[in-house]
């Protein structure tokens, strides 16, 4: 089978297999529209040890730098003389700044990888009602997104990496 046919064969069974997982066993700790952010980085990072290592390190990264943005944006006093709006947009402005300059570290270079995981948990906290609070943001359970979408993301970063491996298995003919 040619490549770009078993890759997508491989990808649309395991597509299949994780929508499983999100809406049936893993409902609520497993978010399949995290996983498949990370699964698309990996391959677009190079879909391989490189690209998974980049992807998990660097999306998790960003999920952390976004929780304690989330974190300061949640513990803003509502007496603030700073109007709410302009506070939270200067949190996200800094910590934005300072996720991309962590680049400078060779171990978080991946910036891409950074800001998917950056953008999935503002998604998570301001789509999902209650969520962007000290109440969920410093608990332990797996409404937090430090914990959600850190785990959803290393779960599609699996799926990423079987797949691939799915889809070499299955190719016979070099395109």
């Amino acid at each position: 089978m040619k490549s770009l046919t078993a890759l997508s064969l491989s990808i649309g069974s395991l597509a299949g297999l994780a929508t499983f997982l999100a809406v049936g066993p893993l409902s609520g700790i497993f978010f399949i529209w995290a996983a498949t952010i990370a699964w698309a980085s990996y391959f677009a990072l190079g879909g391989n040890c490189a690209a998974a290592k980049n992807t998990v390190i660097c999306s998790i990264f960003g999920v952390f730098m976004a929780w304690y943005a989330a974190v300061l944006i949640a513990s803003i006093a509502p007496d603030c003389i700073v109007p709410f709006p302009l506070m939270a947009g200067v949190i996200v402005t800094v910590s934005v700044i300072v996720t991309c300059l962590a680049a400078n570290i060779p171990l978080l270079a991946a910036i891409p990888a950074t800001v998917l995981g950056y953008s999935a948990t503002f998604a998570y906290l301001l789509q999902t009602p209650n969520m962007l609070s000290k109440d969920v943001l410093l608990n332990t359970d797996w409404e937090n997104p430090l914990l959600v979408i850190s785990f959803s993301l290393i779960v599609g970063t699996a799926f990423g990496i079987a797949s691939g491996k799915l889809a070499a298995k299955w190719t016979t003919i070099e395109d």
